[in-house]
């Protein structure tokens, strides 16, 4: 990778900088790339394997992901076709960087889901420039999700109910971001079993009802209606508060 570009413009994305995902298991090309892309204005987290990579969107899901194919345990085939499996990431911008530069490679990327496949070696003004076309291409992305009395910036990872803010676990957070999405909607256990949790992972569905009721606790401060409905025999709902 050689060159840099000093025009932050696009990267900035106007008030708010474009956040990227670097996920690359060279430590000298990951920190390479990272110092460029800061340079040219946007906002960089790093990851340096599949599961990390998971781990880190799950935690706040950024505006594009540079993925590379091979990474120690979980690959990045694997990591972007779970993404593509999630309905909050179905849309999330995957650019893949790689050194595997066969047509039936790029195929195979394409096919699970990746948006633009590059092969490295690659200066930093191409690497930009598919950035850019992809972020143009891109569906904006929901950055504040409002219910009731209760509102989530999923770019700050914040949420807060009548103006109190919440202190949620990870899992909690994920569960909430869900709601907020499918406001009123009924959801099984198994439902979000398969919409909120990692594929692959064992989880029983008593571990579901234990996240619910710690949601609720966070949630439901003295005086607030409870805003998360149980719906017998059927699951839950983020619906309108009750006493």
């Amino acid at each position: 990778m050689s060159g840099t570009m000093t025009d932050t413009g696009d990267a900035a994305g106007g008030a708010r900088r474009a956040y990227v995902l670097v996920v690359e298991d060279d430590d000298a090309l990951l920190m390479l790339v990272r110092y460029n892309l800061e340079k040219l204005g946007y906002e960089v987290g790093v990851a340096e394997d599949g599961n990390q990579a998971l781990a880190r969107v799950a935690e706040r899901r950024p505006d594009l992901m540079i993925l590379d194919w091979m990474l120690p345990g979980l690959s990045g085939l694997d990591v972007c076709r779970r993404l593509r499996e999630q309905e909050a990431t179905r849309a999330l911008p995957i650019l893949m960087l790689t050194a595997r530069a066969g047509e039936v490679d790029n195929i195979r990327g394409l096919d699970v889901g990746a948006d633009d496949y590059v092969v490295k070696p690659v200066s930093i003004e191409a690497l930009q420039a598919r950035i850019r076309a992809l972020l143009r291409r891109a569906p904006p992305m929901e950055q504040v999700l409002r219910f009731a009395d209760v509102t989530m910036d999923t770019v700050a990872h914040r949420a807060e109910r009548n103006g109190r803010a919440l202190a949620l676990g990870p899992t909690e957070y994920r569960i909430l971001e869900f709601f907020l999405r499918n406001p009123r909607q009924v959801f099984s256990r198994e439902d979000l079993l398969q919409r909120v949790w990692e594929r692959g992972v064992h989880v029983e569905l008593r571990t579901v009802d234990v996240h619910i009721r710690r949601l609720r606790l966070i949630l439901n401060g003295p005086g607030e209606g409870d805003i998360v409905r149980t719906v017998r025999a059927a699951g839950y709902a983020l619906d309108d508060p009750r006493p």
